[in-house]
């Protein structure tokens, strides 16, 4: 639902904006804000969608917590919204998993998957329906003149479906499930949905996909902000994936100007990690493939390598160990400001999972999405679209670099390195877009189908561009990406400035 703007976004949008106001008015008692929040949010005395104003307001305020940071409750705790705010002032606090979290009673509690006869149904005289059913569920009711589903019966095949020359007949499952690539979300004991954290890798397609927003994850708008207030040097990383995400108008140098106006020490473009990325994915590619593994997987999506480690653990060393672009970058941001803070603004809800590892804590300091940024720029009213451009917006990245933001940019950039470092060497690639694709493309690897591949992951379909915290049409954001790539100076890494760093970043 990118680029529609329904009663959900506009309530995370509000949620976004009055967090990040809590944390710029220090004179504000937190503990008592936020409790008086919800009924700013939702005002009055009849509930705008669910008939139920309290309720709205107590989803409001479990929305208010996870933006904070802090821990998502259960709906037998009557704890009050502030309950443990303490904590929002600890960094630490971002890294409490889950990361993604289902507000319970803000869930539907939608049927897993079931097959429907709507009022479309024509009652025709061929009745193909019920001829094709395996089971014998479906039959024709003689009263109503249309076809009947026995529940009891559907094994939920959706033959039945495919048949009807009406599409009268649809096959209903849970937004939320049928958007995760890895079967991860069930069913709790009262039918609200339920996620397996052994399985989750906080790809985040569940939370834009619930009609109900009843998914979401958790931020870090309140501690990097009051990181900045304290007089810590914090430096933005922004992924590729940000052109046309603050308007059409916003260019690299009305984004810089910006985030210096909020206080932001500079800002670093991740296709310059990209950059990086490429170089030592194409180095390790020519190392070890296929003399020490048979295939290898690119290393820049968290929810895919994530993926890959789980459910092919015996090919985990097959994903490469490049580091991804934005930890590098974050180490090559430090490595000019000693004291630096890092924070990542991208697309991306799973790297706030990426953040969360031990050995990425050092480089990267804080995560944010698009969108948690769109809050901020909100919270101090800075009209990005028409603030004066700063001279010094772009970087020195590549066409390639900042096109790993689009799905086959990672392989393609990948395989210009290695044309550069071996012209005749055949290199063969492929891609998948969506966790379910992903694995079935890793699947056939480990059967022998892709030996000698580089191979591609992108847990959102479209590629980073399609990221939970993107605020446009993904076909929108490809467009306006590959466009702004066509620009650069450079094609591909090795003409770059920064490439000579790598060595002093991976060691």
């Amino acid at each position: 639902m990118r680029g529609v703007e329904t009663r959900i976004q506009e309530i995370r949008h509000r949620i976004f904006r009055e967090v990040a106001r809590m944390a710029y008015h220090t004179e504000w008692p937190v503990d008592k804000r936020i409790e008086e929040l919800p009924y700013k949010i939702i005002p009055g005395e009849v509930g705008n969608f669910r008939n139920d104003v309290f309720l709205e307001r107590a989803i409001v305020g479990e929305r208010l917590r996870l933006a904070m940071g802090l821990p998502c409750r259960n709906a037998s705790e009557h704890a009050p919204v502030s309950d443990n705010i303490e904590a929002a002032d600890r960094a630490e606090t971002y890294y409490t998993p889950p990361l993604i979290n289902v507000i319970k009673f803000a869930c539907n509690a939608c049927k897993e998957k079931r097959v429907h006869v709507t009022d479309g149904c024509q009652g025709c005289l061929a009745h193909p329906c019920v001829e094709v059913c395996p089971k014998g569920a479906v039959t024709l009711d003689r009263t109503t003149g249309r076809s009947h589903i026995d529940e009891d019966k559907c094994i939920k095949c959706g033959k039945c479906a495919t048949v009807c020359s009406y599409n009268a007949i649809i096959v209903q499952q849970r937004p939320c499930a049928a958007a995760c690539g890895m079967d991860a979300i069930s069913s709790d004991e009262n039918g609200k949905a339920d996620i397996d954290y052994d399985k989750c890798v906080s790809c985040g397609q569940c939370l834009v996909n619930c009609p109900f927003g009843a998914i979401a994850d958790k931020s870090q708008i309140f501690q990097t902000i009051r990181a900045i207030q304290s007089g810590e040097r914090v430096y933005a990383a922004v992924a590729p994936a940000f052109v046309g995400q603050f308007g059409p108008k916003v260019t690299p140098g009305k984004l810089r100007a910006a985030m210096k106006k909020l206080g932001f020490a500079d800002v670093f473009e991740v296709a310059i990690g990209a950059d990086l990325c490429a170089a030592q994915e194409a180095q390790d590619f020519l190392d070890e493939v296929p003399e020490k593994i048979p295939f290898m997987a690119t290393s820049c999506c968290p929810a895919w390598s994530v993926m890959a480690k789980k459910v092919f653990p015996k090919y985990a060393n097959c994903i490469s160990m490049a580091l991804t672009p934005m930890t590098l970058t974050a180490r090559l941001i430090k490595k000019q400001h000693e004291s630096a803070k890092v924070v990542f603004i991208g697309p991306c809800a799973a790297k706030k999972l990426e953040a969360m590892r031990t050995s990425i804590r050092s480089d990267v300091d804080f995560v944010l999405t698009f969108e948690e940024m769109a809050g901020i720029f909100d919270a101090k009213h800075v009209d990005i679209e028409n603030i004066e451009e700063d001279p010094n917006g772009v970087n020195d990245a590549s066409t390639d670099g900042r096109n790993f933001a689009v799905a086959g940019g990672v392989a393609t950039s990948v395989k210009d390195v290695l044309k550069e470092l071996k012209p005749d060497m055949e290199v063969k690639i492929a891609n998948a877009e969506g966790l379910k694709e992903c694995r079935q493309l890793l699947k056939l690897a480990t059967l022998g189908k892709y030996d000698g591949y580089l191979l591609e992951g992108m847990a959102c379909p479209g590629g980073c561009v399609a990221g939970a915290g993107t605020m446009q049409p993904v076909k929108k954001s490809q467009a306006a990406v590959n466009i702004y790539a066509s620009k650069a100076n450079h094609k591909n890494c090795h003409e770059t400035e920064y490439v000579k760093e790598l060595d002093k970043l991976v060691d």
